[in-house]
């Protein structure tokens, strides 16, 4: 019986390690749509709405913020939903021949 007893304590003490070693949460980077002289507003409106579920009241300032200020924050996410999002925004771009670009960087 005794021996039943400590394999559990041991079972116990190994799943605690990794909950312990995670004290840093992963990296999370913000994406961001930066200005360009060509990219029609409505289009960045619709790429906002589209891409990162925001209202049409939302996405317009956003945008706003991209052409007064060179750059606006769409969200920050985990890296491989920002990569993908990027990817997204700038394909979807890309087909509707804008030079809109679209980065990720670090959220520190």
């Amino acid at each position: 019986m005794s021996s039943h007893k400590e394999s559990h304590e041991r079972g116990n003490g190994v799943v605690l390690e990794p909950q312990k070693s995670r004290v840093k949460p992963p990296p999370l980077y913000k994406v961001l749509l930066l200005n360009d002289d060509y990219t029609p507003m409505d289009f960045v409106v619709k790429v906002l709405e589209q891409f990162f579920t925001m209202t049409r009241e939302k996405a317009s300032v956003i945008m706003l913020r991209v052409h007064r200020e060179g750059k606006g924050l769409c969200g920050i996410y985990p890296r491989d939903v920002a990569a993908t999002k990027v990817a997204q925004v700038v394909a979807f771009a890309r087909q509707h021949q804008h030079p809109l670009a679209c980065v990720m960087e670090e959220n520190t």
